[in-house]
């Protein structure tokens, strides 16, 4: 699950848009995402999950943890359309409810990474010298984990629980961003926008907010995108592993712990939460992808 050797860099220098209204901006942009037809379809398919999540307990058929022991392990049917879980359950239900929890933590986690990686690649990449040799190694030490088995052991240490996931998943997700910001910001320092800045005495707070901070947002913003479907997938990982979310909370990892043990009888148990997270994690991928194209100055229009 390392995404070291993936990460993708955005530098968008000042005169790409100069003198373009923000308006100008936002068209250029949208005429360029449009055309990723792929990357649209993810946008709609994940819109939609946001509406799920958000009025998801008020259009639920049944209630997503009231057990119903005359309907044990049903398959899909035209009352269940998922079918039932092991307790009865009705596992669409289920979905649509834990839809709003596993957004949370993973969105969760990857704003705080965003945050805490951001900050710490711009002053790596500006102030330079043993500073950035701290910030860079401290990533390395972390890039040598398994992302994955580095949150199992945070998790371990601080107890199971999904605060504790989001924890994890955003300690491991934030050296790849600290590295991407690094390099923009690298970049950027060496514009004559920011040595004119700098020979006229602006403070050093001011240079990195107002005219390095924006060259970072591209990356910033497709990273972000890319890292969603990560952290939903280290987060149903660890809830598969019983490190996450309570059995009784309708999460998507807790889920296909629960039914791994009814695969030979029950399958559509795993396989419908299963392929909840197969689409959403693509999803976010695409989209990331889409917005990497149309944030690019070099593609084409």
């Amino acid at each position: 699950m390392s995404d070291n050797s993936t990460a993708t860099v955005i530098s968008v220098p000042e005169e790409t848009f100069v003198n373009r209204p923000a308006t100008g901006k936002f068209k250029a942009f949208m005429s360029k995402f449009m055309k990723q037809k792929l990357a649209v379809i993810s946008s709609a398919f994940i819109l939609l999950l946001f509406i799920v999540a958000i009025i998801g307990p008020h259009i639920v058929p049944y209630p997503p943890n009231e057990p119903n022991y005359d309907a044990l392990m049903e398959g899909p049917s035209a009352a269940h359309w998922a079918g039932t879980d092991e307790y009865g359950r009705d596992i669409l239900s289920r979905l649509i409810d834990g839809t709003r929890l596993t957004m949370a933590v993973s969105l969760s986690a990857v704003f705080i990474s965003a945050i805490a990686g951001t900050i710490l690649g711009l002053i790596s990449g500006y102030y330079g010298g043993w500073i950035d040799r701290l910030i860079m190694r401290g990533s390395d030490v972390m890039f040598s984990f398994p992302d994955l088995l580095l949150a199992i052991g945070i998790v371990a240490i601080l107890g199971p629980g999904l605060s504790n996931v989001v924890i994890a998943v955003a300690v491991f997700g934030t050296p790849s961003f600290a590295r991407i910001i690094r390099s923009v910001t690298l970049s950027a320092k060496e514009s004559l926008y920011v040595e004119a800045a700098q020979s006229m005495g602006a403070k050093n707070n001011r240079i990195i907010w107002k005219h390095i901070f924006p060259e970072t947002v591209p990356s910033i913003i497709v990273n972000v995108s890319m890292k969603i479907g990560g952290a939903i997938l280290a987060a149903a990982s660890l809830s598969f592993l019983g490190l996450g979310a309570k059995p009784t909370e309708p999460d998507w990892g807790a889920m296909l712990s629960m039914g791994r043990d009814y695969l030979s009888i029950a399958p559509h148990i795993v396989y419908f939460p299963g392929f909840v997270i197969f689409l959403t994690v693509l999803a976010f991928n695409l989209i990331g992808d889409g917005l990497n194209d149309a944030l690019d100055p070099k593609t084409k229009n």
